[in-house]
């Protein structure tokens, strides 16, 4: 291919990302020399859906603002539910409630359950991200990737792996969840509380792991270095 050709094809893949970038109001990504190809603009067009502008009111205004001070980035899952303020605050509240609220549970346990369900759907996005988390809460990055790859291969307590067991099967085979399932996590030490919100957790990551595989929702790319 000519020189000329391959400066211009350059060029235009470029105004494409910028493109891309203007219309979703954002700037464009750092220069793709500066982050591994597979993931130069996912920071930039991280859902594969044409949706509106988003119009953030007060509240969740002032939340993106919280995540960016806390976190340096607003989680792209965020900004791809921020067309709907209606949806956007639901997820929200479901989310803190879930993953941060009152709990025999701790967030570490829900990180992790949160891990072993999207292996189990192989999300990318929640991989990325929530094994992140596990890396960051447990100060074990090793856990993080055995939680990724197959928690099967970490040497948990019984009650951790009791509670990933179930999880699972409520991922793998919702229907073949029995008293004798639920018993088990009993006398692993849970309560039936305890059990309402490992069943809780698993079903919010199968709907995200799903909604982020059909939109192909990408990871902001900070978390692949976090917790290493």
């Amino acid at each position: 291919m000519p020189k000329d050709k391959k400066k211009s094809n350059k060029i235009k893949k470029k105004d494409m990302i910028a493109a891309l970038a203007k219309a979703a109001g954002k700037k464009p990504a750092t220069p793709v020399a500066s982050q591994p190809a597979a993931v130069a603009s996912d920071d930039v067009v991280f859902v594969a859906l044409s949706l509106p502008e988003p119009k953030l009111n007060g509240s969740m205004a002032a939340y993106f603002k919280k995540c960016k001070d806390k976190l340096g980035f607003v989680p792209n899952v965020l900004k791809a539910y921020a067309f709907d303020m209606t949806k956007l605050e639901a997820f929200v509240a479901m989310y803190n409630d879930l993953m941060l609220g009152p709990s025999g549970l701790s967030k570490l346990e829900r990180e992790m359950i949160a891990v072993a369900v999207s292996s189990q759907n192989r999300c990318y996005y929640c991989l990325v991200a929530h094994g992140a988390a596990v890396r960051q809460m447990a100060g074990d990055p090793l856990l993080g990737e055995l939680m990724v790859m197959n928690y099967r291969g970490a040497r948990l307590s019984k009650r951790h792996r009791t509670m990933l067991d179930f999880s699972v099967k409520l991922t793998s085979q919702p229907w073949s969840v029995e008293e004798p399932d639920r018993e088990r996590l009993r006398r692993a030490g849970f309560s039936d509380r305890d059990i309402w919100d490992i069943s809780n957790v698993a079903g919010f990551f199968n709907m995200t792991n799903r909604v982020a595989a059909a939109t192909d929702m990408r990871p902001n790319t900070a978390y692949h270095a976090q917790a290493r």
